[in-house]
């Protein structure tokens, strides 16, 4: 179970982000980030959309079904064919829309784990020693926690997928989904400070399990903000990254 007070509290902690980066005029490490990840939304999408379509075609062609759609003569068939592949299409961007925050928080993870130093500095006036080779190690870290995200996710949302075919049970599937990517989100936002007090990858587990009302909080106002197009996309990171790191500030991490 999570702690209601700790799922507030991981809201609560944007609002002290926002007044924290107006303070002390964080807004290039906000918008840098936020343009990359629009310049990479936009462009990955493109070629999502345009092979998901290249796909659908291939499939119908080596199973034969436009020519047997096309046998038929019947348009009540041949839109629901056009239906079917537009859903087959629209199921390749939802699942890049869910994914591709993973692989931006890989490619930006050295962004966000300054980000997230710079903050916890800030906060306790004092400085982090910078090494490259210490950074190189957070970096694939970061990618290995991603992956493993990644994996426990995608589980959960195919038993999900399953349920969501049982009558009545299927009906609150999506609302379970959305906590369900929310948790990963927060959690990801989590393990950066996890990362810098040197919890091994097990110890960070365990802290953001034992504190999973945090990164739940934390990824429901992420999850939010993303489906704001372009501005939620430019600041929703950043914010959540900084609004886990404040959240996290009098939590014992070691």
């Amino acid at each position: 179970m999570f702690s209601f007070r700790e799922v507030l509290s991981a809201i609560q902690s944007y609002g002290k982000a926002h007044q924290f980066i107006m303070q002390h005029k964080l807004w290039k490490w906000i918008l840098i980030p936020g343009i990359i990840y629009c310049l990479l939304f936009f462009t990955g999408f493109y070629f999502v959309w345009g092979y998901s379509g290249d796909f659908v075609e291939y499939l119908t062609r080596l199973l034969h079904i436009t020519e047997w759609v096309q046998d038929l003569e019947s348009s009540w068939v041949s839109f629901l064919f056009i239906l079917v592949a537009f859903s087959v299409r629209i199921v390749f961007v939802f699942w890049y829309f869910s994914y591709f925050k993973y692989l931006f928080l890989i490619v930006a993870s050295p962004v966000f784990s300054y980000l997230s130093e710079k903050t916890e500095a800030i906060l306790e006036y004092r400085d982090f020693p910078f090494s490259w080779a210490q950074l190189g190690q957070d970096i694939w870290r970061g990618i290995r926690m991603s992956f493993r995200n990644i994996v426990y996710q995608t589980g959960a949302i195919l038993i999900l997928l399953v349920v969501s075919f049982i009558p009545i049970a299927g009906w609150i599937t999506p609302m379970i989904g959305f906590f369900i990517e929310a948790y990963f989100y927060g959690f990801s936002m989590m393990d950066y400070s996890c990362e810098r007090h040197r919890l091994t990858m097990a110890q960070s587990i365990q802290f953001i399990r034992q504190h999973r009302g945090m990164a739940l909080g934390n990824g429901m106002v992420f999850y939010i903000f993303m489906l704001v197009p372009v501005v939620g996309w430019m600041l929703a990171p950043s914010y959540a990254v900084i609004a886990a790191t404040i959240d996290l500030q009098n939590k014992k991490l070691i």
